[in-house]
């Protein structure tokens, strides 16, 4: 049954006692965890309305202590964001440079940057689980710490396979702080304007650390050493670090019913051998293919498929069948809308993977831009994602969510069409500034609204698993559906680099309007507004039955 906003303001079963927090606001939470009347096993309930629910979804969380408190926790948390796209965007415009002093072989030059999101695609959801056994402050510091590490290491590299190695290992970073980091944000903060601020933020410092990893790496190409790249990014990183341990509410700060909660979840051994070895085959073929020594026709290639496709197979029936708590539960795609959500979003991120990737070796293979003017050429999407999130934190209470996410589809087919209609002498004003407008509308949009939805729409127990899905979605439809655009590269690379570059973002343009339709017709989500946590829903609910018993 569910209970709408105006049944709260009518007959609520929140319970009065609430304390109030550092900033004067009362914890809706404690409130129904409490009783005013010692003496009584019944507690005492009050109501409350409209009002009173979109100033609680606006207030500070009262798990920070103060302003500068929550300052430092944002911080750490956007830029955890910032730093997995640094490392990920600089490495491509690196590459070049880097292939000539560690002499990788041709064939090998893909896996430096590859085998990093790899990683991380294949082992978000087991890391999601373990954020909700253990806690999103202990995963995301973990995670973190194992980031600077790798990172520093990476920067002395002695050759190609000890960078490849540590490339991978640096994959288990985000793996680990990427869910925890969603699960972070959705636990603490209540649905409302607030909270929508703060994921519209951290969706923005995804282009801002693109564009940052872009501008570095093309400074240590260009005048220092490939060497630096990694270091400072170590440096940032550990900025980073030191903000998220002490920032970051810790984990006695939670409430006995949350741990009790955590302390019944347990991980999907069966569930987690099936999908990480299934995922890392399938990937490695669909990315190998193209250029292993005979295509597809090498048989490592579709040995590899077709073992991962098994396991896939055998991970799907353990999470319908076997897995007493599965790490992809059936009751979280029975949320209204979550189906055609995520197959729209595997569609719309692959397009974003393959305009990020081609857009930057177009811009410096074909028209011949060095890495610092390539930097400069993505700057509107570092700005532009920087205003448009801020901008839409602030309507996404006020827009219905359907309609920001056809908007945000509708850029994602323009950013790849501008590219793939580009002629040999254009504008920059006229083809590339409005692809990258539209490819940070359609990134930062996107991945706002499912992240508030799926948030919202999930009890704190599975914020881990709410983080890792959504993150799996952006890092497997990237790496799927970039394996394919490099297939179809490989495939037409006698025409010439500009025009196999353009197969490429054809492809892209269709998988974004394959996108756009599944949004248009299966997605419905309303406004992000201030509203009842899953958890005060369920109370409603239980109340309002009981009364419905005792009458």
């Amino acid at each position: 049954m569910f209970v709408s906003l105006h049944a709260v303001a009518m007959t609520s079963s929140l319970q009065p006692g609430g304390q109030p927090t550092m900033d004067g606001s009362v914890d809706l939470e404690s409130k129904m965890q409490t009783s005013p009347d010692p003496r009584s096993n019944t507690p005492h309930h009050i109501s409350y309305t409209a009002s009173d629910i979109e100033r609680l979804g606006r207030e500070r969380p009262p798990s920070f202590r103060s302003s500068l408190h929550e300052l430092g926790f944002c911080f750490a948390l956007l830029g955890s964001m910032f730093v997995a796209e640094y490392m990920i965007s600089g490495f491509n415009i690196l590459l070049p440079s880097l292939s000539i002093s560690l002499s990788v072989p041709s064939n090998a030059q893909t896996w430096p940057s590859s085998v990093f999101s790899l990683v991380t695609g294949a082992f978000l959801l087991p890391f999601g689980r373990l954020a909700d056994m253990f806690g999103g402050y202990l995963v995301f510091n973990l995670g973190l710490a194992w980031f600077v590490i790798w990172s520093i290491i990476a920067g002395f590299s002695q050759n190609y396979i000890m960078l490849i190695v540590c490339r991978a290992l640096q994959g288990f970073g985000p793996a680990a702080f990427l869910p925890s980091g969603i699960m972070l944000l959705g636990s603490i903060y209540r649905p409302g304007p607030r909270k929508n601020l703060v994921f519209s933020l951290y969706g923005a410092f995804a282009p801002v650390g693109f564009f940052t990893g872009i501008f570095f790496a093309g400074i240590a190409a260009q005048f220092i050493t490939w060497r630096w790249f990694f270091w400072i990014g170590s440096i940032i990183l550990g900025i980073v670090a030191l903000a998220s341990y002490f920032c970051i509410p810790k984990p006695q700060k939670q409430g006995q019913d949350e741990k009790k909660e955590c302390s019944v979840i347990s991980m999907d051994w069966w569930g987690t051998m099936t999908v990480v070895p299934g995922l890392v085959l399938v990937v490695f073929a669909l990315t190998d293919g193209s250029h292993a020594p005979d295509g597809w026709a090498t048989p490592y290639i579709p040995v590899t498929f077709v073992l991962g496709i098994l396991l896939l197979a055998a991970f799907i029936y353990i999470e319908g069948w076997v897995a007493l708590q599965p790490l992809l539960p059936s009751s979280m795609f029975s949320v209204k809308g979550m189906k055609p959500l995520a197959l729209a979003l595997f569609f719309q991120y692959g397009t974003f993977g393959i305009f990020i990737f081609y857009a930057s070796f177009y811009i410096e293979d074909v028209v011949g831009a060095s890495p610092l003017l390539t930097a400069a050429w993505f700057t509107p999407m570092c700005v532009g994602g920087l205003v448009l999130s801020t901008v839409g934190g602030l309507v996404l209470h006020l827009l219905p969510g359907r309609v920001l996410l056809l908007i945000s589809g509708t850029a994602f087919v323009l950013s790849a069409l501008l590219f793939a209609i580009l002629p040999l002498q254009f504008n920059y004003w006229a083809y590339i500034f409005p692809a990258m407008i539209c490819a940070t509308l359609g990134i930062d949009i996107t991945y706002n609204v499912s992240n508030i939805f799926i948030t919202t729409s999930l009890p704190k127990a599975q914020q881990g698993l709410a983080g890792s899905f959504m993150n799996s979605l952006l890092f497997l439809g990237i790496a799927v559906w970039l394996s394919f655009a490099d297939l179809a590269v490989s495939e037409t690379e006698d025409r010439g680099k500009k025009k196999s570059f353009q197969v490429a973002f054809w492809m892209a343009t269709a998988l974004a309007g394959a996108g756009l339709v599944i949004m248009f017709l299966g997605v419905q989500i309303g406004k992000a507004e201030s509203e009842l946590t899953v958890e005060e829903k369920e109370e409603l609910e239980r109340e309002l039955v009981r009364q419905q018993t005792e009458e």
